[in-house]
């Protein structure tokens, strides 16, 4: 019977920390864990996936994707199927799969911590880090270990990431075939939509539930959280993703990207997903928020061309706030305290529902919300879609008017 480690460790540091030098671990005990699996190829497997991972350090988030899979797929190899990759078949990715589906409790964690930490000036593994999760929003936390699943998404991400990965294998010749397209039926894995997939957003009276807390919020406490209503009114209101917000190695947002034209049109110029930069039109009220952050903070109204001011600075110490977790834990308080409101209001049930949100369903419903009284292309530029089909997903009145016929059905003639 294959002996499963019971505490998995961790094996590739962020990208501030991972060293590509020789393909060597930043941390030592990496390289003692994985030796520890007696795969004689363990070191070379490392290598190139160190050196894969590496190539995708333009994007924080893309290279956090690529990792978690590639991680996975290491310690299975390696701990659980006891081999190489240049050693997996078409059989053995089927597994794997299955395996991610259903993974022993010891190898899944309850909450999203980082893998290394700091301990008297070296970076050491994390004892709470899993390689998989339970997924629990807001303040939901009575999931067990036992209720992870995967979803249809994830499962996805999987197929697309290691084919690329298996892939880069085979331009390398370190590998002769690539296993995922070896597996004619991933349909047996991969669930077909008859219909749009649903869109993730709030109600209008959770909304304005958010809204109007962050702005109590703010009255209260404007030192910690005038930033925290600029941070909901920016993310609803130019429809951004929360990597849009916070530095990275590609891009800091600064005041000075918000800019006017020859017209006197305002846009806010920010660079999204897959490294491609846009300009989104800048709404009265979304300028009328922008000047009250700015008065708060101390600076003039407006901001002037190349302003470098950071647009969301840390309220402690100098700097940008770059972790894209920080900003999520401070909308988060933000929600916690409007799910509190909602249900002291007698409004249970959106109060549970709001407990499943993130914080990306503020894109969601700003987008979904526009939509409604905007021209189609005029959302899909400022959202950054790459086309019209994505933009109509949130259009839902085909929807509404569907349910509106079946309303009246009868179950008795």
């Amino acid at each position: 019977m294959t002996k499963i480690p019971t505490s998995p460790q961790p094996l590739f540091d962020t990208l501030e920390n991972l060293k590509l030098s020789l393909g060597q671990p930043t941390v030592e005990p990496i390289s003692i864990y994985f030796q520890s699996s007696q795969i004689l190829k363990a070191d070379e497997d490392y290598r190139h996936a160190n050196e894969f991972l590496y190539s995708y350090r333009g994007s924080k988030d893309t290279f956090a994707s690529y990792r978690r899979e590639v991680e996975r797929l290491l310690q299975w190899s390696w701990f659980i199927n006891k081999t190489s990759l240049n050693e997996l078949k078409r059989l053995d990715i089927e597994s794997f799969i299955d395996f991610c589906q259903s993974p022993p409790l010891s190898w899944i964690g309850l909450k999203s911590v980082s893998r290394f930490i700091n301990r008297d000036g070296q970076r050491i593994s994390n004892p709470e880090w899993r390689p998989f999760i339970v997924k629990t929003n807001g303040r939901d936390n009575t999931k067990q270990r036992k209720d992870f699943t995967l979803s249809a998404k994830a499962l996805q991400a999987i197929f697309s990431i290691l084919s690329s990965f298996f892939t880069y294998l085979v331009q390398e010749e370190y590998i002769e075939n690539n296993p995922i397209a070896l597996i004619r039926q991933k349909s047996k894995y991969l669930r077909k939509y008859q219909q749009k997939p649903k869109i993730r957003r709030l109600t209008e009276l959770q909304w304005g539930y958010v809204i109007d807390t962050a702005e109590i919020m703010a009255q209260s406490n404007p030192l910690e959280h005038e930033r925290t209503l600029f941070i909901i009114q920016a993310l609803y209101g130019m429809y951004l993703r929360i990597s849009e917000l916070a530095a990275s190695t590609r891009w800091t947002p600064e005041m000075g990207d918000f800019h006017m034209d020859m017209d006197g049109n305002w846009w806010f110029t920010t660079v999204g997903k897959g490294n491609k930069e846009r300009d989104i039109s800048v709404s009265d009220a979304m300028l009328a928020a922008l000047k009250r952050y700015r008065r708060y903070i101390g600076l003039s109204p407006l901001p002037t061309p190349g302003e470098a001011n950071p647009l969301i600075p840390k309220t402690r110490g100098r700097g940008v706030i770059n972790s894209t977790r920080q900003i999520r834990n401070i909308v988060q308080k933000c929600f916690d305290l409007a799910i509190d409101r909602l249900g002291k209001d007698g409004f249970e049930q959106d109060a549970g529902l709001l407990r499943a949100a993130t914080v990306h369903w503020l894109r969601h419903t700003g987008i979904s919300d526009d939509v409604k009284h905007r021209p189609r292309e005029h959302v899909r530029d400022d959202a950054g879609h790459g086309s019209s089909a994505i933009t109509d997903k949130y259009i839902d009145v085909e929807m509404r008017e569907r349910h509106k016929s079946g309303k009246n059905k009868l179950l008795k003639p």
